[in-house]
């Protein structure tokens, strides 16, 4: 119960796991304002009732994701009244047995392929119905990532090479000297972290369990108590802890709300068509490295502005530098950039635990779009059998 309860308390804040469940009895919407700033004894009360995502029964996983903001609290990013349009393509030359059994078998709420912006594969599951949102874990992180590059195209931040602590000062004298901007995008810091959600003591356990100083944002003052591990530039580690943390700093640049500054540079510049849900974290700031709620055609759409370069929203080769590998695994072909993951043969990716996830492949001008509810958080054979439905999708594009 007490590992239940650390991960209750945490969950919310850094989502690389964490959502809700049925709503509370009081509670009819909880969407609010970005200028909210929210009660903390009715966030506390929100945190306790979250992160049992890790231990829910399949029929709630597939009826609360797509239901975050009847939970929790957040702030709508708008769309604007200019709608991309996403044209029908020639169908796909693919078996719809195999469709349906992938669907089945992965708890896919929704699959879409797009090729060369048309449509041609397009499939809902589980209930699911377009111009639904669903959430986003941490495919979000690759959202983030972009405001990064508008922020930089907007003269807010000056370059990637800078150091964080020219835009988060309170960091100064914390592991995070001599980082840089880049060193978070690409989790590279250097900074000691662990990421374990069956570990009690993690950080990810820990996070916003602790006290906050007064005027102190809850991310960077829990972020500026960890200890260097090795000079930054050096070990990749997974920290959805940094990606929070590189909203800060977007939003302290910007002197915006993500969900505003999100709206302004992607939803209405991609053509979004359904408002998307951003929860919120203790403080009543966007938690960046998760928790988008987001319709199915959006998520292709924001593949799309990938692929086409997000013109007109960042600097001209920022997609092409964020979804190169910065860090190589051992994998061959398998890397991360600015919060993309990489791939093979140039493609690039957003993911999220429990099946969610944006593939880019710039050579065959395709994006495929998903969104399900796995039986599991994350599993080996889950994303073998994705990797070789997408590769299957693929071929049948011509690749």
């Amino acid at each position: 119960m007490r590992l239940r309860s650390i991960l209750a308390a945490s969950a919310l804040a850094l989502c690389a796991c964490a959502q809700q469940a049925t709503p509370p009895a009081d509670s009819s919407a909880a969407v609010v304002s970005p200028d909210v700033v929210l009660d903390p004894a009715n966030s506390a009360r929100l945190q306790q009732i979250g992160a049992d995502i890790l231990f829910w029964p399949q029929e709630k996983r597939e009826a609360n994701f797509r239901a975050m903001e009847k939970v929790f609290p957040g702030h709508i990013v708008k769309a604007g009244t200019r709608v991309r349009p996403l044209p029908a393509g020639t169908p796909l030359p693919i078996d719809a047995a195999k469709v349906d059994a992938f669907m089945a078998a992965q708890k896919v709420a929704g699959l879409i392929v797009l090729q060369d912006g048309k449509v041609r594969l397009e499939r809902y599951g589980l209930g699911f119905k377009p111009g639904e949102r669903w959430t986003s874990f941490s495919v979000a992180k690759s959202f983030t990532s972009t405001l990064v590059g508008a922020a930089i195209r907007d003269g807010a931040i000056a370059s990637v090479d800078d150091p964080v602590t020219r835009y988060l000062p309170e960091l100064t004298g914390s592991g995070y000297d001599g980082v840089t901007v880049a060193q978070l995008l690409t989790m590279t810091s250097g900074v000691k972290w662990n990421e374990d959600y069956t570990d009690a003591n993690s950080d990810v356990a820990r996070m916003y369990s602790v006290p906050v100083p007064a005027g102190m944002d809850p991310t960077v003052a829990y972020m500026r108590t960890l200890p260097r591990d090795t000079p930054p530039g050096e070990k990749w580690v997974y920290k959805t802890g940094e990606t929070n943390l590189i909203g800060v700093l977007v939003g302290r640049a910007t002197g915006k709300p993500l969900a505003t500054y999100l709206s302004e540079k992607v939803w209405k510049p991609a053509g979004m068509e359904t408002d998307a849900f951003w929860m919120t974290d203790p403080s009543g700031k966007e938690v960046s490295g998760c928790c988008l709620s987001v319709s199915l055609r959006d998520y292709a759409r924001m593949g799309q502005f990938a692929l086409e370069g997000a013109p007109g929203t960042v600097p001209a080769n920022w997609i092409a530098e964020a979804t190169r590998p910065h860090a190589d695994f051992a994998r061959a072909g398998y890397g991360y950039g600015y919060q993309w993951w990489t791939y093979p043969e140039g493609r690039y990716g957003a993911q999220g635990i429990f099946g969610q996830s944006i593939l880019v492949d710039p050579k065959a001008r395709v994006v495929i779009a998903m969104v399900g509810a796995w039986p599991k958080a994350t599993d080996q054979a889950l994303s073998a059998a994705r990797a070789a439905f997408q590769a299957e999708v693929l071929r049948a594009a011509g690749r």
